[in-house]
Formats: structure tokens, C-alpha cells, sequence
């Protein structure tokens, strides 16, 4: 069950693409692979720092407006005060680490139930968001804000930098969370975090280092979104954190914490992208592409249960 658990992810995104490659003539080509992955960019991102919480037994429901957040201080900061990119997106960064600093404040020393925190979270940030922005999307940026989103070739395909900061991020994430000590707590501390206590780890240092770091993640994510989209949308966010919780779930990670690779939350992430863009190419309605994704997370969350009774 465990092996299970870990070479799911791969046999489904393998099998999900051989499905789409007899069904559309355009879906195996490196034009469309590259699109899939400038769509799944922003989600890819956030679903990091989504990673992290719930390896550490938590969840984090204000990923997606957090993010949302993010892009419009950046935004309106350059536009509104005629401060440069870089500034912009410092500041847009800082507030959405600013929220993961409250999360994890009242996780750890308040003990609120994760879920509870962020879904209020979620609703301040959500608040926030179209309170600063007056409901109105914000155009007039700055050109840096615009590199991320741009392109370079590859043979006959477009590939955007962004695409290669999420990939080099996931790369840094899985090396930190495999050989340094700080990633190891993590998963102990999702593991036993009572017996991680006494073998003298500060399991809230932890926890508030993980929301810390997962909001840092939200941050890159709005830079992202704002260099794809060329604008700020206040009403940006608001199915991205199910989406980044889909790709964890279907990434392998167990939402009981202590157990998961960080690579499968690409894999989860690219499952996502893979389906709905193969369903879109063969014209079918965004509805079922819904059906799908709800019908992949029960799979692999009754994945997950099965393999922990193996386990046990």
C-alpha cells in the first residue's frame, strides 16, 4: 500500500496522458505541455507552501485569497505611488508572509484549530483584498512586474520563466525538506508532535516557521500571477486554494500529516493541469472537468486511508 501511495501520482498523470494523446491529435506536443505548465504555474506555487502545513498535520484555507492579497498591494503599489517593480513585489511578498506570521500566531500559542484560523483568514483576506483595491483591477504596471510571464523558445514550443521558478522552487523545497534538520522536524513534527516536544525540538518554532515560509510561497505565487494575467485582479484566488489542496491530496501527501514528497505535489498539480486541458481540447464542459478533479481527490484521500491501515 505504501508503494501504492508513493507511484500513484505517476501511474495516474502517465495513464491521464496516454488517455488525452488517442483522444486529441494536439495534446502530445511540447506547444501544449508548455501551456500546461504556464496554466498550473500560479496553483504549483501556492500548492508548496499548502504542502508544508499539511505535512505538519494542518491545512491552510486562505492560501488562494492570501495570494489574491498579495498581487494587489504589489500592484497598486506601483501603480498608485510610482514605486519600481522590485519594491512593489517586496511589499505585495511581505503581506502575504504577514498573514502566514498571524496563522501561525494563532496556531500555535492562541491552539486554534487550523482550519478554523484560516478559514477566517480567508474571509479577511478576501475582505481586504476588494476593501484596498475598490473592487477594480489594477493594469497599469510596471514592465518588470510583466518578466515572469514572458516566454523563450523551445523547438517549436513557448516556455514561460515563471515555469522555471516553480520547477527550480520545487527543486529547493524537496532538497531542504530531504537533508537539512529544519526540513526533517517538519515531518516529525507532523509525525508526533508531542514526542517531537520532548526530544527537545520547538515544535511551535516549527509551526510558525511553516506558515512563515508557506506564506513567502503565496507571495511568489501573486508575482506569478500578476506576470501571467499583466494586471492585478482583486477577484483572482478564490478556487485556488481547493485547487492547491487538490494537488497536494493527489500528490501522495496525507492530509494526517508526517508523510509526503514534495515532488508529488507537481505530480498532483500536473494531474489537474493534464486533465483539464485534455478536456478542454476535446470540448468538454467545465462542469465535468469539476466532476473530475472532486472524483481524483476521494480516490486519493481513500488512497491515503488504505495505505496508513497497511501501514498499521
Amino acid at each position: 500500500m505504501q508503494r501504492l501511495g508513493t507511484l500513484g501520482p505517476a501511474i495516474a498523470l502517465a495513464l491521464a496522458c496516454l488517455f488525452f494523446t488517442f483522444q486529441h491529435e494536439r495534446f502530445l506536443t511540447l506547444q501544449n505541455f508548455s501551456l500546461i505548465l504556464q496554466q498550473v504555474m500560479v496553483v504549483g506555487t501556492i500548492a508548496i507552501g499548502q504542502t508544508l502545513i499539511i505535512l505538519t498535520a494542518g491545512i491552510d484555507l486562505s492560501c488562494g485569497m492570501v495570494m489574491a492579497l498579495g498581487s494587489m498591494v504589489m500592484t497598486k503599489m506601483a501603480a498608485d505611488h510610482g514605486l519600481s517593480a522590485p519594491v512593489g513585489i517586496f511589499l505585495g511578498v511581505a503581506a502575504t508572509m504577514g498573514f502566514g506570521w498571524v496563522n501561525g500566531l494563532l496556531v500555535t500559542r492562541v491552539k486554534l484549530p487550523p482550519f478554523i484560523v484560516t478559514l477566517g483568514t480567508m474571509n479577511i483576506a478576501f475582505a481586504i483584498t476588494q476593501l484596498y483595491s475598490n473592487a477594480q483591477t489594477v493594469t497599469q504596471i510596471p514592465p518588470g512586474m510583466n518578466w515572469l510571464g514572458e516566454t523563450f523558445s523551445v523547438g517549436d514550443a513557448r516556455v514561460a520563466y515563471g515555469t522555471l521558478l516553480m520547477l527550480a522552487l520545487y527543486v529547493l523545497t524537496w532538497q531542504a525538506l530531504r537533508n537539512t534538520a529544519p526540513g526533517r522536524h517538519v515531518y516529525a513534527v507532523g509525525n508526533n508532535p508531542e514526542a517531537t516536544r520532548l526530544s527537545g525540538i520547538p515544535t511551535e518554532r516549527v509551526l510558525l516557521g511553516v506558515y512563515v515560509l508557506a506564506g513567502l510561497f503565496y507571495g511568489i505565487a501573486s508575482t506569478l500571477a500578476v506576470a501571467r494575467m499583466g494586471a492585478g485582479d482583486p477577484n483572482a484566488g478564490q478556487t485556488e486554494n481547493l485547487d492547491a489542496i487538490t494537488a497536494v491530496v493527489l500528490g501522495g501527501t496525507s492530509l494526517f500529516g508526517g508523510r509526503g514528497i514534495i515532488l508529488g505535489t507537481l505530480v498532483g498539480a500536473l494531474i489537474v493541469g493534464v486533465f483539464r486541458n485534455g478536456l478542454t481540447l476535446m470540448g468538454v464542459s467545465s462542469v465535468y472537468q469539476i466532476l473530475v478533479t472532486g472524483v481524483l481527490v476521494i480516490l486519493a484521500v481513500a488512497t491515503d486511508q488504505m495505505s496508513r491501515r497497511g501501514a498499521q
